[in-house]
């Protein structure tokens, strides 16, 4: 697909108000949908964490009609394929089929999302596949280390949660838990349906009507909980956490709680991570790995969430370099405030993050997933023209003003030897 002719996405509001969005595509015979619900981890309590990511385990192996074979082999007949996934603020059914068998993969997605049975067995055995997970990670230094930041950054809102939960939450978790969070948030009114491929945009609204639109809305209208976050902005002095483990390499996480896809600092905070973080070219990677040689790895992130999201940088070094590492990525996030962007630096940045966006939307599945993505974060479907012209807009006075404002106060992450965290003077 040329990413110069980008087919224009319809957005249709069903009278079960479902959000269907269509980008036809008759270059190739494939289609591929994305059902998306705000029903991510954000919607999770403390005492729960991970019921998401174990709903998005079990909702496959079962309906009301069919088992875990009936639906696999159905998937496999079509030739095509079918998976959930799930995130802070979202829930995710996909699949992906020639266009021929469209119908049968968008029969059995309805009644995935309508009539999962939660079979006890393939709950209990999903649940012992993730708590294996859940060990195996413990294993991992950054793991361990961006848990420990998020925990301490957003304390009882659920972004601080482990993903898939805890050894404690997750065992505790039943199918009834299951089956009260589906009842709540698996409706017409929450979802999402994102369709890019070999199909009319009649012809689709008119298959999907027919297979959903007698989804009623249930009487009781849909509630999201609120929380609310420490302001970071009035925290003075850097904050230091720090867990001891025999790893053969320390990770070094600074991050600061900055803010959420909705606000005017979005787009400069999405460009200065990529300046950071974004490939072989990038800042960090130029000047602590190769100049350097102190950086296994390095980058940056800054995730796009409802609510306020984390801004990181990190790097894995060995424990002797780990105070030096340590020092040089705190400077690289300080030059940012220091001094603006050279006009050079600017361009290249802006070019490199323009090129991947676009990169991005080469193939059904992506434009499906793109555009659903923006209807559930509420931007919707314009966003995909909102943001680039966003990012071109921006000028290196404006980076230098949003790092100011954001990325002064780091708190840091470190897991390494006890050795390198707590030296022997």
């Amino acid at each position: 697909m040329n990413p110069s002719v980008l087919p224009d996405p319809t957005r249709l509001i069903l009278k079960n108000n479902i959000t269907l969005v269509v980008t036809p595509n008759p270059t190739v015979d494939v289609i591929s949908a994305r059902f998306l619900l705000r029903a991510g981890s954000l919607l999770e309590s403390a005492a729960q964490m991970g019921l998401v990511n174990l709903l998005a385990a079990v909702l496959t192996k079962g309906t009301q009609q069919r088992s875990s074979l009936d639906i696999a082999e159905t998937v496999e007949y079509c030739g095509g394929s079918l998976s959930t996934d799930s995130g802070n603020d979202f829930f995710a059914l996909s699949f992906k089929s020639m266009s021929g068998d469209f119908a049968k993969l968008l029969h059995l997605s309805a009644e995935l999302l309508r009539e999962p049975s939660f079979p006890e067995a393939e709950v209990d055995l999903e649940r012992n596949l993730i708590l294996q997970g859940i060990r195996a990670k413990q294993e991992y230094p950054f793991t361990l280390a961006f848990d420990q930041l998020k925990a301490h950054l957003y304390g009882d809102h659920p972004y601080g949660f482990a993903n898939a939960g805890t050894i404690e939450t997750v065992s505790a978790l039943q199918r009834e838990d299951l089956q009260t969070f589906h009842h709540r948030y698996f409706r017409p009114d929450n979802l999402v349906i994102s369709i890019a491929g070999r199909i009319e945009v009649e012809s689709c609204l008119a298959q999907v009507e027919q297979t959903l639109g007698d989804w009623a809305v249930p009487a009781k209208s849909l509630e999201f909980p609120t929380y609310k976050i420490v302001d970071q902005s009035i925290v003075t002095t850097p904050q230091h956490l720090y867990l001891a483990k025999e790893t053969h390499q320390s990770i070094v996480i600074l991050g600061y709680l900055t803010t959420a896809v909705h606000d005017p600092s979005y787009a400069p905070l999405k460009l200065l991570s990529s300046y950071l973080g974004n490939g072989m070219s990038s800042r960090l990677f130029t000047e602590l790995r190769e100049k350097q040689g102190l950086a296994y790895e390095v980058s940056a992130l800054y995730p796009t969430r409802l609510d306020p999201a984390l801004f990181v940088v990190y790097i894995g070094t060995s424990p002797q370099n780990q105070a030096l590492a340590g020092e040089g990525l705190q400077r690289e996030v300080d030059r940012l405030r220091e001094e603006p962007l050279s006009e050079a630096d600017l361009h290249t940045a802006k070019s490199k993050l323009l090129g991947q966006y676009a990169l991005g939307k080469q193939t059904t599945g992506q434009l499906a997933q793109l555009f659903g993505w923006y209807e559930i974060l509420g931007l919707g479907i314009e966003f995909d023209q909102i943001f680039p012209d966003k990012i071109k807009a921006i000028s290196a006075s404006d980076l230098q003003k949003i790092a100011t404002q954001y990325l002064h106060t780091p708190c840091s992450s470190i897991v390494g030897p006890e050795i390198a965290l707590f030296p022997t003077p």
